[in-house]
């Protein structure tokens, strides 16, 4: 599983102000990474089901051990459910301890200028 392509759940207004949320992931190990991999289906249905989603995307680079997401949400409040909740929950709690190196970027954009680019998340999480 390379990548999951940006998927668009919802559609927001164009003019609607969009939270989008970017994050890249490093494992300790190859089993970090392979325990990354087995819990990404459920929580890659979850975030196509949640409220409030209006996409997402994964980069994967399992070998590496790296992993980027990308989502853009109605409000920060509806990331927060969506982390909190369905399987995001605990395979967020149970990787924790696999991660060697965590970072998130979160910034507001117009629903006009969705999907952002692979290129723009890299930029703001470095």
């Amino acid at each position: 599983m390379p990548a999951l392509p940006w998927t668009v759940p919802n559609t927001p207004p164009q003019d609607a102000e969009v939270h989008v949320f970017a994050s890249r992931f490093e494992t300790r190990s190859l089993w970090g990474a392979l325990r990354f991999l087995a819990r990404t289906p459920a929580v890659w249905r979850q975030a196509g089901r949640a409220p409030g989603a209006y996409g997402a995307a994964l980069k994967a680079q399992p070998l590496r051990r790296t992993f980027w997401t990308l989502s853009a949400w109605e409000s920060a409040d509806a990331l927060k459910a969506f982390a909190r909740s369905g399987a995001h929950w605990p395979a967020s709690r149970q990787l924790a301890a696999h991660m060697r190196d965590v970072t998130f970027a979160t910034w507001q954009t117009s629903g006009d200028r969705l999907p952002v680019s692979w290129a723009e998340a890299e930029r703001r999480l470095t």
